[in-house]
């Protein structure tokens, strides 16, 4: 006999009693698998909640839109992007959570109604073999039982019999009788004899076969069966390990990405930008002079003392018995700011009065983007009237060019009170920036000082009082008539290239201001579709115009603001 062979069937003999108590471990192996499923599931739930713990204190702690210009200082910045490497963190968690509801949680949820049916099958042949051998064994009770009456009641009628026989008073006949009882009797029992012996031996077999070949195949299908859920166990454990694994690069990254922004940071910059940013340009005060009261004299001040007064001006008899505070210790205006930013020391109302001027040219300049495009637009319209009708846009034509007066109004109140600044200032930190183009274009005459707060009183907040001199008067309408001419240079240089196209269709330029191009022709973009349908483009130095945007595909470059592409 193979010794494996033996060997299984010594652990079937010794489990052959222990059936139940197999169908009851199976039961508490499929239980447990089904348990760890659970604490798995429970796992990814607090991985999810985690990341998206994590990601909603990125979010509030995300800068809001009046604190963008912290973005200027390294240690707001080094924040910021930690925040940014906390999303990613957090979607590594949330990676974690999904590998382990696909890999381990929907695996061992199958596997479980897997082993629950072939558990149930296994122990379904196991039963029904306990059932066949249990019936087989009271057959052959039955079939004992039989024979055992039957030789009795032969025994019986052989005693009558012979006591019949042995009674010289019983008549013959009876005598005959009761030998053919006897007879009958010990006929039946040899019957049941044989059968008995018959069924005893097909009982025998059934057993051996049911103890020796059936309950050892169920046994080591049911082995088979646990040393699989077991493995299964295992690989599982694995993979809750790997998944965890397999995040750990991208989190040493994200880690390492915090620790670059934090050596990134230069406190020395910082502190240069915050200079930068609040220097007053106020020049420092001079020593006060000793005012001897000993004497009837009049109190002086020294000239180089903030007292905003000058040599050749008359003083102030309003101001006079008024005291002044020296510009560092100035109390700020609680009320509301005046629009020429007068309530800030000069280097920042320069600043600010730069930044406003800055912001109104951007609206001139949308202003007449729009303009020229429904320029462009009313001209289609006068060559090809079946597309519209060319007075539908002078309405708005004039709303346009309404807004663009009020908005140079405007630029040229700022100019005058950005004039005034630079004049005053005792020392420049920067040459001053005339960056208004659009208006010096579009007007000739330089701006005046008309809508300055020249005359304004003397205020606690450190504002310049006193009335601009001549020599400043002077100093800022040159400057200006030769800023201006700067710009209209400026004006003349050639656009940049923020992209090319590919004509697709032939186009024939006839019309002032269009370009001819030919089908498949690569050309440079240099303006792109306002929203009229005509894009602008460049073959070389000397030839640039427009081209319908429907004839050519642009393909914008990525530095390119709102890159797209159009087909």
């Amino acid at each position: 006999m193979d010794p494996i062979k033996g060997e299984t069937l010594l652990k079937v003999q010794q489990l052959r009693d222990q059936f139940d108590n197999l169908e009851k471990h199976t039961q508490w192996g499929i239980d447990f698998v089904e348990k760890y499923t659970k604490f798995v599931k429970e796992r990814s739930e607090i991985e999810l909640n985690y990341a998206r713990q994590i990601r909603n204190l990125s979010k509030k702690y995300q800068p809001k839109k009046k604190e963008e210009d912290d973005n200027k200082y390294t240690w707001c910045r080094a924040f910021h992007s930690t925040l940014n490497e906390l999303n990613d963190y957090a979607g590594q968690h949330e990676l974690i959570a999904e590998n382990m509801t696909s890999q381990i949680i929907a695996e061992l949820t199958r596997y479980a109604q897997e082993i629950k049916t072939e558990r149930k099958s296994h122990f379904h042949d196991g039963r029904k073999a306990q059932q066949q051998i249990e019936a087989s064994w009271k057959q052959l009770e039955s079939c004992k039982r039989k024979f055992e009456r039957d030789c009795k009641e032969a025994d019986r009628a052989q005693q009558y019999f012979e006591k019949m026989d042995a009674d010289i008073n019983v008549t013959k006949a009876d005598v005959e009788k009761a030998r053919q009882q006897a007879q009958m009797r010990h006929q039946m029992a040899s019957d049941s004899k044989s059968e008995y012996s018959s069924y005893l031996q097909k009982f025998n077999q059934e057993q051996n076969e049911h103890y020796y070949t059936i309950i050892p195949n169920i046994f080591q299908k049911i082995q088979a069966m646990e040393e699989k859920r077991i493995e299964r166990m295992g690989e599982s454990l694995k993979t809750f390990a790997e998944v965890d694994r397999q995040i750990l690069p991208i989190i040493g990254k994200c880690l390492d990405g915090i620790t670059q922004v934090a050596e990134s940071i230069e406190p020395k910059n910082d502190s240069s930008q915050v200079i930068e940013s609040y220097k007053s340009g106020f020049e420092p005060p001079g020593d006060v002079e000793f005012e001897d009261y000993g004497q009837a004299m009049k109190r002086t001040v020294s000239e180089t003392s903030l007292t905003n007064s000058r040599p050749d001006n008359k003083p102030d008899r309003s101001s006079k018995g008024k005291s002044k505070t020296l510009w560092p210790f100035n109390k700020k205006n609680k009320g509301s700011n005046p629009e020429d930013f007068s309530h800030l020391p000069p280097e920042q109302r320069r600043k600010k009065l730069q930044a406003k001027i800055d912001d109104i040219n951007k609206d001139i300049q949308k202003e007449m983007d729009q303009r020229d495009a429904l320029t462009k637009m009313k001209e289609v319209y006068i060559k090809n009237p079946q597309m519209g009708d060319p007075n539908s846009v002078d309405p708005r034509l004039a709303e346009i060019a309404h807004n663009i007066e009020k908005l140079q109004a405007e630029a040229q109140k700022f100019e005058g009170w950005l004039a005034e600044v630079e004049g005053r200032m005792p020392v420049k930190s920067e040459p001053p920036r005339r960056t208004s183009v659009l208006y010096e274009t579009q007007n000739s005459t330089p701006p005046t000082n008309n809508n300055c707060a020249q005359d304004r009183e003397s205020s606690p907040d450190g504002s310049y009082t006193e009335e601009p001199s001549s020599e400043v008067q002077s100093k800022v309408q040159p400057e200006t008539a030769e800023s201006g001419d700067e710009f209209d240079d400026a004006d003349e240089e050639m656009l940049p290239t923020i992209g090319t196209c590919k004509a697709l269709y032939p186009f024939e330029g006839v019309n002032e201001g269009t370009i001819s191009v030919t089908e498949g022709e690569l050309l440079y973009v240099i303006e792109e579709d306002k929203g009229d349908g005509w894009t602008r483009v460049r073959r070389n130095e000397e030839e640039e115009g427009y081209v319908p945007t429907s004839y050519v595909e642009v393909f914008l470059d990525s530095n390119a603001k709102g890159a797209i592409t159009y087909i």
